[in-house]
């Protein structure tokens, strides 16, 4: 396992402080490129829970990410809503999903995320 950069480490604790969802991240981890905004892992786990909470086939899971997150240790993984996948020219899906990356697996990264436009 690679070492996970420290800087990305950082900005990881910033969003877990809870100051604010607002920062855009793309990364690319095992060649696949992932773009959207960070939320604290308290933030992600609820909003992954409610989506699962409102399904009839999968509603028991929900409780899976109803789990206390460890506060006293360095984040281990980012946070994505309103995120997508890059495909091509295209991303997916089209309104943003919510995505978990271990830190460790990012190879590259950059601030910001990316949009298309057919324009």
């Amino acid at each position: 396992m690679s070492k996970p950069d420290e800087l990305l480490v950082d900005i990881a604790t910033l969003v877990e402080s809870g100051r604010s969802n607002q920062m855009s991240l793309t990364v690319v981890t095992n060649g696949g490129v992932i773009t959207g905004r960070l939320a604290p892992e308290a933030v992600w786990r609820k909003r992954v829970s409610d989506v699962l909470t409102d399904s009839a086939r999968i509603g028991e899971f929900s409780a899976a990410f109803n789990a206390p997150v460890k506060e006293d240790e360095p984040p281990t993984h980012l946070h994505f809503h309103v995120a997508r996948i890059l495909q091509g020219t295209v991303g997916i899906p089209e309104t943003g999903g919510m995505y978990r990356v271990a830190i460790a697996d990012v190879s590259a990264w950059t601030v910001g995320d990316f949009s298309y436009s057919d324009h």
